[in-house]
């Protein structure tokens, strides 16, 4: 573990407007620890893991994330629900607020990186409100030595503020929290809402942009591992679907969990220092590699205690469904050390349809794999968010549309071009339900789902036949090592096929609605990705 406790280096935050602050610098993880418990913000769990509470806020608020328009993003961005304009004064108005509600408080400073590949690293600077904030971006971003801290000059700044309430009627947000992005100033300011996950993902925004109109790099919301062979494969997925629990192979090492970027130099590279993982049902048995991270160092959020205990009881979801941790990438033992993979071999598009329709695994075309990242497929279950009783589709472009600055086509094309170049193998995996929709059907087995992915990753799938779905049009194998053939075609799974079928033509109706906004944009071959209806 990195330790900055004996590092001093002078800081000062006059010309953010943050004065006569008592300035922590680069904590260890250690010191951040001990001061959230001494403050009473944090507990330590029965594994020395910190559990803290995140507030208001246990998850990201996607109304409340603004860009500000200005000459570096008015013509480039693509505007409306997702990227939502602010005007460069009124930010700079806020930005003046929220520096002199800081100023002569207690503040913790953090500078670190982002872009495990040298090529394409920038120096990002964390100023946070709290101690537990710095520590989570501690374990989420890329950690300097203590050379690189001597000479560090940010390039971008994060702001987070979790006790600043804004005024709407004033400061032009919708309600008192707010994430911003400011390209000019390189600052994302955060106020109002303590989810750790509005750091991480702001800086990720600022990437998706950064990277693919000045690097030629194209960004991606997926995990990434590596095999003995040095074979990447690459995980597209929505929260939930199993983007970071499918990524922790114990037979292969760990790129990154969460953020990527793909380059013309053939290499896959992490953004990140660190997983921040869902731990809702977690267990050992289940998901060892996250279990067992869970200790010293770790942030464990918004979780509960078994009554009497400090034991994370983790089925326990009355704070809400969004549990998570977060922890430095070398709490997993089997990673990428550099964190950067070559070319990946097969990419997995991970979506948890809790209707029941999509087939366990399938391989895509070029025009269907571009067609389905374009739709960014998953569903949400009952109970997981207020007045959702029955599931709902929930299409997010590019698996990642609220981290996406520009048109969803633009990631799209370079998309494609970089799988046709690379011959990649595309396959659609739903990791959601069988049997029937949720209620009815049953979850797939992970030991199932694992097999599937194994088989393809093993060249297993190139030579056993396939057949068509009727409305997908996507090829299912009929057989599969380790699995069940009869699970592989979801019809056979349901006791009345005819309802399947015409839920499949529902579901697939959604898709072709849900799609008409990307018409225009799409060439024909994507167009022929779409569902047969």
């Amino acid at each position: 573990m990195n330790n900055y406790a004996l590092f001093t280096k002078s800081i000062a935050l006059d010309e953010l407007g943050i004065k006569n602050a008592s300035i922590h610098y680069q904590l260890s993880a250690n010191e951040l620890h001990d001061l959230t418990i001494q403050s009473g913000q944090g507990i330590e769990n029965s594994t020395g893991a910190l559990a803290i509470n995140t507030g208001t806020f246990t998850g990201r608020s996607p109304q409340d994330r603004f860009i500000v328009k200005d000459n570096i993003t008015e013509d480039k961005v693509w505007w409306g629900n997702v990227n939502i304009p602010f005007e460069s004064d009124t930010f700079d108005a806020l930005l003046k607020k929220v520096t002199a509600y800081l100023s002569n408080k207690e503040v913790f400073v953090r500078d670190t990186f982002v872009c495990a590949d040298p090529n394409y690293k920038l120096n990002v600077r964390v100023i946070t409100e709290t101690a537990w904030a710095n520590l989570f971006c501690l374990n989420m971003f890329l950690r300097p030595t203590k050379n690189e801290l001597y000479d560090f000059e940010p390039e971008w700044t994060v702001i987070c503020a979790p006790n600043f309430k804004a005024d709407p009627t004033v400061d032009g947000t919708r309600q008192e929290n707010f994430a911003i992005l400011d390209f000019t100033k390189k600052i994302a300011l955060i106020g109002g809402t303590g989810y750790t996950g509005e750091m991480k993902k702001g800086i990720f925004s600022a990437l998706n942009f950064i990277l693919p109109v000045y690097k030629n790099t194209l960004p991606m919301h997926c995990s990434a591992n590596v095999g003995e062979n040095g074979d990447t494969a690459i995980f597209f997925g929505l929260s939930g679907t199993g983007k970071t629990t499918l990524s922790a192979d114990p037979n292969r090492k760990l790129i990154g969990d969460d953020e990527h970027g793909w380059t013309d130099e053939n290499t896959v590279f992490n953004f990140e220092g660190g997983c921040y993982a869902k731990v809702v049902n977690l267990s050992e048995e289940n998901e060892p590699d996250i279990f067992r991270a869970i200790k010293k160092g770790a942030i464990l959020e918004n979780v509960v205690f078994k009554e009497g205990t400090n034991e994370v009881d983790f089925q326990d979801v009355s704070i809400t469904p969004n549990t998570r941790v977060s922890y430095p990438i070398y709490h997993i033992d089997n990673i990428q050390q550099n964190s950067i993979g070559e070319n990946p071999k097969n990419i997995f598009f991970l979506t948890a349809d809790s209707f029941g329709i999509i087939p366990p695994i399938s391989k895509l075309t070029p025009g269907q794999a571009a067609y389905h990242f374009i739709s960014g497929y998953t569903a949400k279950v009952a109970g997981t968010e207020a007045g959702v009783t029955e599931p709902q589709p929930n299409f997010s472009a590019c698996f990642g549309a609220p981290f996406m600055p520009l048109h969803p086509t633009k990631y799209a094309e370079m998309l494609s071009k970089k799988m046709k170049d690379a011959d990649v193998k595309v396959w659609l995996i739903n990791t959601g339900w069988t049997g029937g929709p949720y209620g009815i059907g049953s979850r797939m087995k992970l030991k199932y789902t694992r097999a599937m992915i194994t088989a393809a990753l093993n060249g297993e799938l190139d030579h056993v036949a396939y057949e068509n779905h009727e409305v997908f049009g996507i090829a299912k194998p009929q057989s599969c090592p380790n699995v069940p053939s009869e699970i592989l075609n979801p019809r056979n799974t349901w006791e009345d096929p005819e309802l399947y079928d015409k839920k499949a033509i529902e579901l697939a109706q959604k898709f072709k609605a849900n799609f008409e906004k990307f018409s225009a944009y799409a060439n024909d071959e994507i167009m022929a990705g779409a569902p047969i209806v």
